[in-house]
């Protein structure tokens, strides 16, 4: 990901240098599991460990000969070591150091992306509640539908934004896979308690069958669910660039002091915040299928997984970072106007009580075909003529030979629409 859609700390995690540096963890843990059998004597256990370490330089310019990033890593090392190097990869194949250390990076990574998603579900819980009597129009198909809250409107992104720290939680755990079983996940070379011992220090899950590698499936379904993240956050992001159109403005991006929204016009206020949102999740969404690509290899493994990984994997993990917390500091400088919002709600001059006119015209008598013709005629001619629907009805003698006006006026009350939102919120501020 471009430093642009980078932050520092997730960026950290995915450098040449901190590759290397998870790498040489994992060579130095079987080290010390060798020495704890008595294989590695305590002497060369006492050089590796005082003198293992490594240049990205070296180890980069080592690979234009070797033409494997291992190989050249591993022969810095052994350059600084001396001759107990002789132990640094005993019994081990290449996959081993890559996917355990990966296994590291997805872990380490995953705690960031899964303390900012949590950090979004409480900034839109925290909105909902308290935007939770706000009204605004719902809308269908982007046309006004019936009355409903913005606090209900945010609670329902909440609530996906917990669905989505689950799924984050359950898949990043699925992929913080390692293996230490060899060259065709037989132990040929080293003992299953090996392994064990070395991932239980290193603080993470063992594949329980492995080829070479650790399977594919585990990264496809994190990538997939990193994807499902990026969307949520997409349809969040959608919803306020609608909401920020001109005709409408019931909510908008902070607008700082300095900030210009165009090259050429000085009144424009664009949702750019948002619209980047939009844009990333597009990028996330491409690495699911490339992740999904990776995961027929073949036999007990082949390298086509490979150049892929060092594409998607750093890539999907920044920019899903970067998109939760712009998300976020969206959400908390969001400019919400109520005023706006009712206004909004009111321009469709009461058509958004049909349903209810609709069926109060049923419970004193009407049939539904009878009702729903009579309060189509007179929303289309709200529509056409501008006119208030609750005027209509009263001027219309087959709807008041059925209905009184006192009674028509009660039916466009906006509050009854929303009277079970507080047992709705008391989900929410369960979260």
């Amino acid at each position: 990901m471009i430093p642009r859609y980078s932050r520092a700390a997730m960026a950290a995690l995915w450098t040449e240098e901190a590759k290397l540096a998870r790498w040489l963890e994992v060579e130095l843990a079987v080290c010390r599991a060798w020495a704890a059998k008595g294989v590695i004597p305590p002497e060369d256990l006492a050089a590796i460990e005082a003198g293992a370490g490594f240049s990205v330089e070296r180890t980069l310019e080592l690979e234009k000969t070797t033409n494997h990033d291992v190989v050249a890593f591993l022969t810095d090392v052994n350059e600084r070591v001396g001759p107990a190097s002789r132990w640094i990869h005993y019994g081990m194949t290449s996959s081993d150091v890559l996917d355990t250390g990966l296994a590291l990076a997805i872990k380490r990574s995953g705690e960031l992306l899964l303390a900012e998603q949590a950090a979004l579900t409480a900034t839109l819980r925290d909105l909902a509640l308290r935007h939770a009597d706000t009204l605004c129009v719902g809308r269908t198909h982007g046309i006004h539908a019936e009355p409903t809250t913005f606090g209900l409107k945010l609670a329902n992104h909440a609530l996906e934004s917990r669905r989505n720290e689950e799924r984050l939680s359950e898949a990043i755990r699925g992929a913080s896979v390692g293996k230490l079983s060899g060259a065709v996940g037989t132990y040929a070379m080293l003992d299953p308690a090996i392994e064990a011992g070395v991932l239980a220090e290193l603080g993470i899950d063992g594949e329980p069958v492995a080829t070479q590698v650790v399977a594919r499936d585990r990264h496809a379904q994190m990538v997939c669910t990193m994807a499902v993240a990026a969307s949520s956050l997409d349809r969040l992001a959608t919803e306020l660039r609608h909401l920020q159109r001109t005709e409408l403005r019931e909510a908008e991006e902070a607008f700082t002091v300095g900030q210009k929204g165009s090259s050429a016009m000085p009144h424009k206020r664009n949702p750019i915040t948002a619209e980047r949102i939009s844009g990333i999740a597009r990028v996330v969404r491409g690495h699911a299928v490339a992740a999904l690509e990776d995961v027929a290899l073949w036999h007990e493994r082949d390298i086509s997984h490979s150049s892929v990984e060092r594409i998607i994997l750093p890539d999907a993990f920044l920019a899903l970072d970067y998109m939760l917390y712009k998300s976020r500091t969206l959400m908390e400088g969001l400019v919400v106007r109520p005023d706006r919002m009712r206004a909004v709600l009111d321009s469709s001059h009461g058509l958004v009580f049909s349903q209810r006119v609709l069926l109060g015209l049923v419970e004193r008598g009407l049939t539904r075909e009878q009702a729903y013709a009579l309060v189509q005629r007179n929303a289309m001619k709200a529509w056409d003529e501008g006119r208030r629907l609750g005027d209509l009805l009263a001027a219309d003698d087959e709807v008041t030979a059925v209905i009184s006006t006192a009674d028509i006026d009660a039916l466009l009350d906006p509050t009854w629409y929303t009277r079970h939102v507080p047992e709705v919120m008391e989900r929410v501020a369960a979260l």
